[in-house]
């Protein structure tokens, strides 16, 4: 197996009331893009998932919101019959469209998919505090 190369850093936004239109890390605009990404399912389903998600092209940084995620996981696993909706679930990192386009039409195995995705850079994580007045928690200030 060769290893590939890391693309991308990735956030998985838990906050359904936070959209993120500004990047939490540099706070330039995001853009729509899509992404092919893969997701292991507990305990040893894949999935490719084309979404679209937020992009901060000067972060290289994808966010997707995690509700997104999981209603797009329960519909396929409802539609497929799999009784596995509310698993959990981990994205690996994205494919190439090609690789999701094959994977499409004729089903790839775990392994030929491992062998197809790109693992994130890291996976950050980011704490937001709403705006408000807040008492100071340090005597000095």
């Amino acid at each position: 197996m060769n290893p590939k190369k890391e693309r991308h850093y990735f956030f998985l936004n838990p906050y359904q009331d936070m959209s993120f239109t500004r990047c939490p890390k540099c706070d330039g605009l995001t853009r729509i893009r899509k992404f092919c990404l893969l997701i292991h399912v507990e305990p040893k389903t894949m999935f490719s998932l084309n979404k679209s998600c937020k992009y901060c092209s000067l972060c290289d940084l994808i966010i997707t919101k995690q509700t997104e995620i999981e209603q797009n996981l329960a519909f396929i696993c409802e539609h497929k019959s799999l009784d596995i909706i509310g698993n959990k679930h981990l994205v690996l990192g994205t494919i190439d469209r090609k690789d999701w386009k094959i994977g499409k039409t004729c089903k790839l195995s775990p392994p030929e998919a491992i062998e197809c995705f790109y693992p994130f850079k890291d996976v950050l994580r980011f704490r937001v505090e709403p705006a408000g007045w807040y008492h100071a928690t340090n005597k000095d200030e």
